[in-house]
């Protein structure tokens, strides 16, 4: 999250007279301020591109040669056991750790190595972490409202309003999470699935090219698993979606291509029922 969102978001609290000490309406949300200020170069047919990737922790390999590429519109899932590299995998694409060797591309020409956090994030990178971040003590609208790329200084903000064509949008991701019905409603009063997708519709009103997404269904009910599956299905073709998960049944409905990450590096890769049947990942993930 960017430090002109938290502002911004402190800001409307405080005028909400919500903002406690300690309340989760303080948290810093787990998204990425996405604004493309330029097409991505797909000349090449692919989004995301990392070869022979490196890094170690105090002696600990926890990317260990890691090679793999993402075309634009996909919606890849990364399985693997405890410790394979998947969250590291995320940290490096988004800035957060500088790999020891290595390439990563946004698109063809996009360096993501010479480039910080926010800056990846403002070209078009959003990322998921596993736990809901909300402002919890704001409305679904205003979580929304918040979210839009805009000018997060203080004489703006006072004085914003949305125009026609952000409305128009916010009604459509609105629709599109499932909480068209819920657009009123204090963000803290929603069950865990809805904070989910009210996270991830706040990263849709950024347009991001490509969303990185860590474990989104873990502790959500069946119901919610399987409106979560429909949603990421209706975001496939016009984002690319990288899609960290354990839930094989989850996996099994939204996945045409798996990758099986292990010790740092790719495993296996295939259709679920390819990877399923690897030797070598029954061995170290599926087991027997």
């Amino acid at each position: 999250m960017t430090p002109d969102l938290m502002e911004a978001g402190a800001q409307r609290l405080e005028q909400s007279g919500h903002l406690q000490e300690g309340s989760s309406g303080g948290r810093s949300p787990g998204y990425g301020r996405v604004h493309v200020p330029g097409e991505v170069d797909l000349t090449h047919g692919r989004i995301l591109y990392l070869e022979d990737v490196h890094v170690s922790f105090d002696g600990f390999k926890a990317i260990n040669g890691l090679s793999l590429d993402i075309a634009p519109g996909e919606l890849r899932c990364i399985i693997g056991p405890n410790g394979a590299g998947k969250t590291t995998m995320m940290d490096i694409i988004t800035g957060k750790t500088r790999p020891d060797s290595g390439q990563v591309y946004f698109g063809s020409t996009i360096d993501l190595l010479r480039h910080r956090e926010a800056e990846i994030a403002a070209m078009g990178i959003g990322r998921k972490f596993q736990k809901p971040t909300v402002f919890e003590q704001l409305t679904v609208f205003e979580n929304l409202e918040l979210a839009l790329a805009t000018d997060k200084r203080v004489a703006s903000s006072l004085s914003f309003r949305l125009d026609a064509s952000q409305r128009d949008r916010l009604a459509e991701v609105l629709q599109t999470i499932h909480l068209a019905d819920q657009v009123n409603r204090q963000a803290g009063l929603l069950s865990h699935g809805q904070k989910q997708w009210l996270e991830i519709g706040m990263l849709l009103m950024q347009d991001p090219r490509l969303l990185l997404l860590d474990e989104p269904v873990a502790g959500m009910t069946d119901e919610e698993t399987e409106r979560t599956a429909q949603l990421f299905l209706s975001l496939k073709g016009r984002h690319s979606l990288m899609v960290v998960e354990h839930d094989m049944s989850f996996i099994r409905t939204i996945s045409e291509k798996v990758t099986v990450l292990c010790d740092g590096a790719v495993l296996a890769e295939g259709t679920l029922d390819q990877v399923q049947a690897d030797e070598r990942v029954i061995e170290v993930y599926l087991g027997r």
